[in-house]
């Protein structure tokens, strides 16, 4: 039986992580390092790493809050190895899982950024007349639109391939995290937009493959860069210049701004928690949660400012 180094395992259970529960190659890479800190703690302490018990992963635990890092960094380093001795389980490598019992710091939630109704209205009427040329202003439109009508992660958007477009859908397919799909709908100004933008995206399509005998994109925002589409960062400028056009401080706005406006906006309107949660693409209800706290501090603010004994000492 070959008998395999901490090192070697971890690097067994970094390609199951990658094959099988399909992780992003940035999670992947936070794993090793979080799980290498690890076990260069085990080896010094003289640990061995399928034998150690609960008070070794415990006395890590100390050691990390002593050097000042934060909660939220102890309680990812805290997962990973809670993750890999899990894989060691099943994997048969030891008959426990020393970190079962160990709950960690917590994370410490912070309340999302958001924006109010009014100031999405200014940024998306913003956006209608933003761009150097009439198809770009058409383009921009249709960003935004799609954008606070789905929820969607500028990556998703960008990314969007044309034939999810087509049909004038009720519904977008989008693929996010961990290559999972999910469906989306559209509002009616989505749709609306959606429709003139691939009325001109297409025009110009044929236009370049008649003069310049370009093979047609894949993508619903194409671009002549290396990822064949149009890029975060450029997303991320243009909905800057867009923000200083709706008259909002343009480091308010962020298209992860956005996506939080767009699921506190429906929880405000009364949609379920766990429809918010299918829609936004999170794994975890508990993720989605965070959301509640806005609406309490905006429950809160609203009593305060207008109940008629708030301020009353």
């Amino acid at each position: 039986m070959i008998r395999l180094t901490p090192r070697e395992r971890i690097a067994v259970f970094l390609e199951a992580q990658s094959a099988e529960a399909g992780a992003a190659r940035n999670t992947i890479d936070a794993y090793g390092r979080d799980l290498v800190d690890f076990i260069d703690f085990a080896a010094a302490k003289g640990f061995d790493l399928m034998t150690l018990g609960r008070d070794a992963v415990e006395t890590w635990l100390i050691r990390l809050e002593a050097e000042g890092l934060a909660k939220s960094t102890r309680a990812r380093r805290l997962s990973a190895v809670k993750q890999f001795y899990r894989f060691a389980y099943d994997e048969g490598w030891r008959e426990d899982n020393p970190t079962l019992q160990i709950s960690g710091p917590g994370k410490a939630k912070r309340l999302p950024k958001t924006l109010s109704v009014e100031e999405v209205e200014a940024l998306l009427d913003a956006g209608r007349d933003q761009g150097r040329t009439a198809a770009e202003q058409i383009r921009n439109r249709c960003l935004m639109e799609l954008l606070y009508a789905t929820g969607m992660r500028v990556s998703e958007l960008v990314g969007l391939p044309v034939s999810a477009a087509r049909g004038n859908p009720a519904m977008l397919m989008v693929r996010g995290k961990g290559d999972k799909e999910r469906m989306v709908p559209l509002s009616h100004p989505a749709r609306e937009a959606l429709a003139a933008w691939l009325v001109t995206r297409d025009a110009a399509e044929e236009e370049a493959r008649i003069a310049r005998k370009t093979p047609p994109s894949r993508y619903l925002f194409p671009s002549t860069g290396k990822e064949g589409h149009l890029t975060r960062q450029a997303f991320h400028a243009l909905l800057k210049d867009i923000a200083l056009a709706a008259g909002l401080d343009p480091a308010r706005v962020t298209p992860h701004v956005l996506r939080h406006a767009f699921a506190t906006h429906l929880l405000q309107g009364g949609a379920d928690l766990r429809v918010i949660q299918t829609l936004l693409g999170h794994a975890d209800l508990s993720t989605t949660e965070i959301y509640t706290h806005v609406l309490d501090e905006r429950l809160k603010e609203l009593v305060l400012g207008h109940h008629p004994l708030a301020g009353k000492t």
